[in-house]
């Protein structure tokens, strides 16, 4: 069933709760993922550019990170204003994630195309564990089960 894929996935996500998410810790976080990830790649100098290109597409842009609503701005609003407001701030924010992921996405399957099939299995492997791992998918399907008690 495609229902609970979504709440398990989003549980994963980093520090997004309640829409409070902290971009440092977040980078921070995805930094030392890259890290690792690259010490088990192996990469040779010739593979260098690639990742460089890969890691930069990962990072979420600016617009993505800044457009929070102003506390002050929403506290002028009657209450059907502010509805709409955040209408439209979520409806643009869902079309910038939509916009990032697939860039993500171009940029992870162009980096995959200059890795030996060696390293293929390795990417895969470690994409597989983390959430949020740079591509629209949360969670693979072996880290979904497990978290969740199963609901009897």
């Amino acid at each position: 069933g495609g229902q609970c894929d979504m709440g398990a996935g989003m549980q994963g996500q980093s520090g997004m709760h309640h829409g409070r998410m902290d971009p440092d810790k977040m980078q921070a976080r995805m930094d030392q993922r890259l890290a690792a990830l690259k010490a088990q790649l192996k990469l040779t100098a010739a593979q260098e550019a690639a990742w460089t290109s890969y890691t930069t597409a990962l990072k979420p842009p600016p617009s993505m990170m800044a457009k929070r609503p102003d506390p002050a701005e929403l506290a002028k609003l009657s209450t059907p204003e502010r509805i709409d407001k955040m209408k439209t701030l979520r409806a643009q924010h869902m079309s910038d994630m939509s916009a990032t992921m697939d860039k993500q996405g171009e940029a992870t399957k162009s980096f995959y195309a200059v890795l030996t099939p060696e390293q293929q299995k390795v990417y895969d492997a470690s994409a597989m564990q983390g959430p949020g791992f740079g591509h629209g998918r949360q969670q693979g399907p072996s880290g979904s089960q497990g978290q969740m008690p199963p609901k009897s």
